[in-house]
């Protein structure tokens, strides 16, 4: 099964670093991997084009107009861009654990997606990992980690367990850690560009691969992401995206009406 990993950004070129850094490490690695910019300065580019003279794996770059918070945008284009079947989407201000991809691929089973969580790592922490540029060794002893300090334990055994079974009706979805089938993300005609702002277009596709059909797995104790402090977004449209989403939900929407296939 061929992997594509998918980092979004914007405008955090020194977490970019840290997370491309932490994706040449990894064991095994994706396939390839594309860096989808939602309209960064000329910093960002830069950097991407740095690593991709010696990256381990092919290393692409999409870059759309800095016209608002389009994720769902910048997300679709991505994924069709991608030659992978299975697709693994992450956000730039994470830096990952090197068996990262090989627990998203172990966890994946047809008819489900997977959602995993992260390690919220502190301001002052924050800081200096991004002065050194290089991502560190995070444990859940690690001094200068803000929250979720359990989802730095890894254990195979007590994750295969309990991914069939942990917050199985659990409805909250991080799309900074979730992965899916290329074939799935089609058939629902990806993420719905109408969601413009922050929050919930992640929500949304989690109700439509539902809707669909689909499972979810829960990814706890593996697949650990560690995600680099920053100022809380403002939610300007949050709580009306999440109204539609809840109404495509309740309605059985399955297919986005603005969606991947403009690509």
């Amino acid at each position: 099964m061929k992997t594509s990993l998918i980092i979004s950004t914007y405008n955090r070129p020194d977490a970019l670093e840290v997370c491309l850094k932490s994706v040449a490490m990894l064991n095994p690695l994706p396939d390839e991997v594309i860096v989808g910019d939602d309209g960064s300065r000329e910093e960002t580019e830069t950097l991407v084009s740095r690593f991709c003279k010696d990256f381990p794996v092919p290393l692409k770059y999409i870059r759309q107009e800095d016209e608002g918070f389009r994720l769902a945008m910048i997300r679709n284009k991505c994924v069709a861009a991608a030659t992978g079947d299975y697709i693994i989407q992450i956000d730039g201000d994470l830096f990952l654990h090197h068996r990262f991809v090989s627990d998203h691929v172990r966890e994946s089973r047809k008819g489900y997606f997977l959602k995993g969580g992260r390690v919220q790592l502190g301001e002052a922490l924050t800081n200096e990992i991004c002065k050194e540029r290089t991502p560190r060794k995070i444990t859940p002893f690690t001094a200068g980690i803000e929250a979720k300090r359990a989802n730095a334990v890894r254990s195979v055994a007590v994750a295969d367990y309990l991914a069939p079974r942990y917050r199985k009706n659990r409805e909250n979805v991080l799309g900074c850690n979730m992965s899916f089938y290329r074939d799935d993300f089609m058939a629902v005609n990806g993420y719905d560009e109408s969601f413009e702002g922050w929050g919930a277009e992640d929500l949304d596709i989690s109700f439509r691969f539902k809707n669909m059909g689909l499972g979810k797995r829960y990814l706890k104790f593996c697949a650990l992401a560690y995600h680099l402090w920053h100022p809380e977004a403002q939610m300007d449209k949050s709580s009306g995206n999440h109204a539609v989403a809840r109404k495509h939900r309740d309605e059985g929407v399955v297919r986005a009406l603005k969606g991947v296939d403009r690509y």
